[in-house]
């Protein structure tokens, strides 16, 4: 090592050792100290974003070339952060409840949050790597976490497999590029395509594994086959963490893998994109409809909002690339709102996960009915809410380089999307109600929802600060 320079990595390295200190801590007290380590965890991750807030935003190459830190890491990073403490912060009582309350639960979204950090300012393809599999290998247990539960249990096994094979497709992805350019570094890479007049076959070949081993961390279709059943599998805390912030580190590796050492390479890949693109809305629109089951008709969500996130990636412009990243913004305040929800829905006692269980709850719990129909209605891309906006720069970045088709299409996959969505506040306004829901909601559950809403509803006055700051982190990825 040349360039010891740590500074860009203090964060990191900060929730590293905090992860393995809060572990011992763990091992020495038993579950008993599940409560304490949380709280150890999430004040953790609060220091780290303080960390990133006192460090130089200008881009910086350290680690000998393998890691970067600029404004789009900061500012992806802060995302992360937020995501993270919100999926600690929704989980507690439910954890108890059903009696997973063990001290491995917060670490291992230390964990998993230090290999998201990681994968976003990877500047080599093996950097990239290890910061995914770092993520991966904590979301694998945490899926399968619900020890007692064969779906949990099944859930944890598809994720695994289908996350091996996508790894093995992402390295010999690697080797290929490896053996055409001769290095995994990504400014040698840019550099060498950038030379070429013609791209090698074996460099094209090489980019499509590697991106099909990405596809499948946004659940982009057609490597979304894992994503329904595990998030009805997995516990509903855990769904939420998949929910909320993994997609938001995997799209901005995404981003900076193809607006940085593979930007010469655009013709190849934005053909690729522009298909899972594609594939992504019609799937999530279409596949949500017939879904009685809650946490399955959010993962066809899911699905259908990458497509429109990588709507701006084919765009293939900072405006663009600022899109993506105020829509994955409000994405994730949308889908924390809806989780912080759902994994409240309780029944004396009794989970309930079914559209259904939703009848009439506007007459029992009139501040969740009204809750859940801000976050459908802003999913809807109905004004003057913020996911409204998140669509419109997303389709505006589109027009404006000529990708009228995916536009359009973006647009009618919307007006489908919104069926199953207003279909929720149907039931919840109009069916006849059943037995309220457990009002007894945790302290924190009740800031998140607050800040959801308030975000959703307050965005329109304010935009110009939000939208701002967006396109100033995606423009370091042009420079």
């Amino acid at each position: 090592m040349i360039d010891f320079n740590l500074i860009p990595v203090l964060p990191e390295m900060f929730l590293a050792m905090a992860a393995m200190g809060l572990l011992v801590v763990g091992v020495a007290h038993g579950n008993s100290s599940t409560n304490v380590i949380s709280w150890a965890c999430v004040s953790a991750l609060v220091i780290a974003a303080c960390l990133l807030f006192g460090m130089s935003w200008e881009r910086q190459v350290v680690l000998n070339g393998m890691f970067v830190f600029d404004n789009f890491a900061g500012y992806m990073k802060l995302l992360v952060i937020l995501g993270l403490i919100t999926a600690l912060a929704i989980s507690g009582r439910y954890l108890e409840i059903l009696r997973m309350n063990r001290f491995e639960y917060p670490v291992l979204i230390v964990l998993a949050g230090i290999g998201m950090m990681l994968m976003i300012s990877s500047n080599n393809l093996l950097s990239l790597y290890m910061g995914l599999e770092l993520q991966s290998l904590s979301l694998y247990v945490l899926a399968a976490f619900n020890r007692n539960s064969l779906r949990a249990a099944e859930a944890g096994i598809k994720y695994f497999i289908l996350g091996a094979l996508s790894s093995g497709m992402l390295l010999f992805g690697t080797s290929l590029i490896y053996g055409y350019t001769g290095s995994i570094d990504y400014g040698v890479i840019g550099a060498t395509l950038s030379g070429l007049t013609a791209l090698p076959f074996g460099v094209i070949f090489g980019l499509v594994f590697i991106l099909a081993g990405l596809a499948f961390k946004v659940s982009a279709v057609p490597f979304h086959m894992w994503t329904p059943d595990v998030y009805q599998g997995a516990p509903t805390s855990v769904t939420a963490l998949f929910a909320i912030v993994p997609k938001v580190a995997a799209i901005a590796l995404l981003m900076r893998l193809l607006f940085e050492p593979f930007a010469a390479a655009q013709g190849q890949w934005v053909q690729i994109v522009y298909f899972l693109s594609l594939a992504s809305m019609v799937v999530g629109a279409f596949g949500a409809i017939a879904q009685t089951n809650l946490k399955r008709l959010f993962a066809y969500s899911s699905i259908g909002n990458m497509g429109y996130a990588l709507i701006g990636i084919v765009a293939g412009t900072p405006e663009g690339a600022g899109a993506v990243i105020l829509y994955m913004l409000i994405y994730m305040v949308m889908t924390a709102g809806v989780f912080a929800i759902i994994i409240g829905m309780r029944h004396d006692g009794i989970r309930a996960n079914h559209i259904s269980d939703l009848s009439g709850i506007s007459a029992t719990n009139p501040v969740l009915a009204y809750a859940m129909a801000i976050f459908m209605f802003s999913m809807s891309g109905i004004p003057p809410l913020a996911g409204f906006f998140g669509k419109l720069f997303i389709f505006q970045a589109a027009v404006a380089e000529q990708y009228y088709i995916l536009a359009t299409l973006g647009i009618l996959t919307s007006v489908v999307a919104a069926f199953y969505y207003l279909k929720i506040v149907k039931v919840m306004f109009f069916d006849e109600s059943v037995e309220p829901f457990e009002k007894d909601i945790p302290f924190a559950r009740r800031v998140v929802l607050f800040v959801a809403v308030v975000f959703l509803l307050a965005f329109i006055f304010r935009p110009e600060a939000i939208v701002g700051s967006a396109q100033s982190a995606a423009a370091s990825l042009f420079i």
